[in-house]
């Protein structure tokens, strides 16, 4: 009955996220939508077809941490240094700009001192995967913005891995005692990057320049490397994200780089549905009236600031205006990331319900 359950589950699941995945692309929407809104439909808050959300959750954890894994797969040192010189500035600046709007229109609504810092965090980013879909590359001077959008999206994950590294660093100790978990976890980090390097360069190479014709060698040995690294940041009081994170990034030099980031995105988009299903499946359409006035007003700020918040930066490091505005509404939605900062943050006691589903309400409307 069990395995019947969990087969029927996940027929539910991937058909009718088939299903919703043509509607979104019939009107040109972005397909994390389509698995939210699946999640809202047939969750426990909608139909309640699928119930077992601890479940999916927990599967669809994996998918973020495949996630975290391909970012750092992607970040080759020497282009990504020549990458962020010039989008350093203006990716702080900005933050600190969204960050700020989120926290002021939170507290202006009556949330809490901590509701209003996540939720604020939570507005510093765009999303990557939508980023990467309306990056131009057909003209000189779309390249050009091509290559800020890059260097900014860059930032931007580094940021967020690192308010994430900061939830969970509190969720461990308490919000009490999240300096001495946060500095612990910045102790632990060099060390396990460090036992990564070395074990890339005198295990990992050699096996991977051996056995390089075998496949699927190399793609079992990608994922165990992945989950390795993950399981051994969560020994030393990290997350797996971090560690996915590491493993990724100490691999990228590697020539064999490229094709285990082709090969695992099939694998991750799997997880990856299951955990925007399990997010739209515990978002309470109940309540959704609550927190519809301040995530509205929050999402025509942010839509509206980032135009000209990038305008005003970009023009500060002799960049054309067009230039500027064109990127600002490139990169004027919100973020998966901000998605799973509220998860992590709710689901560690950090933030009230009220404040995740502004945050969601939020990134859905902006991602729209």
């Amino acid at each position: 009955m069990e395995v019947s359950s969990s087969t029927f589950s996940f027929f539910l699941i991937f058909s009718g996220a088939a299903i919703f995945a043509s509607l979104a692309l019939y009107t040109r929407q972005p397909l994390i939508i389509a698995y939210i809104a699946l999640g809202a439909c047939i969750g426990p808050y909608g139909l309640s077809l699928v119930k077992d959300l601890k479940l999916l959750s927990d599967i669809g954890h994996v998918g973020i941490i495949f996630l975290l894994f391909l970012l750092g797969l992607d970040m080759q040192p020497q282009a990504l240094w020549t990458t962020l010189r010039k989008s350093t500035v203006v990716a702080l600046f900005s933050s600190v700009v969204f960050m700020g709007t989120g926290f002021a229109v939170a507290r202006l609504f009556g949330y809490s001192m901590m509701d209003s810092l996540i939720t604020g965090a939570a507005m510093m980013f765009s999303s990557t995967i939508i980023g990467i879909k309306l990056l131009p590359t057909t003209v000189l001077h779309h390249r050009h913005i091509g290559d800020l959008m890059i260097g900014l999206l860059l930032l931007q994950d580094l940021l967020a891995i690192i308010v994430l590294m900061v939830l969970l660093s509190a969720s461990t100790g308490g919000a009490d005692n999240m300096g001495r978990e946060l500095a612990f976890s910045l102790l632990s980090l060099p060390l396990l990057a460090g036992g990564a390097l070395l074990a890339v360069r005198y295990i990992l190479l050699p096996l991977i320049t051996r056995f390089d014709r075998f496949h699927e060698y190399i793609f079992l040995l990608a994922i165990g490397w992945c989950l390795g690294v993950a399981e051994a940041a969560k020994a030393l009081g990290l997350s797996e994200e971090i560690g996915a994170f590491i493993a990724g990034i100490t691999i990228a030099t590697s020539p064999i780089s490229q094709y285990i980031a082709v090969n695992l995105k099939p694998l991750r988009d799997f997880f990856l549905i299951l955990f925007f299903f399990s997010v739209g499946a515990r978002f309470d359409l109940a309540v959704l009236n609550q927190v519809l006035a301040p995530a509205l007003v929050l999402s025509v700020l942010v839509l509206g600031l980032k135009p000209v918040v990038y305008r005003f930066l970009l023009g500060g490091v002799s960049e054309k205006r067009t230039l500027a505005w064109d990127l600002g509404f490139r990169l004027g939605q919100g973020s998966e990331f901000s998605l799973l900062i509220a998860y992590v943050a709710v689901g560690s006691a950090l933030i009230s319900e009220q404040a995740s589903l502004l945050i969601q309400a939020t990134t859905i409307i902006t991602l729209l």
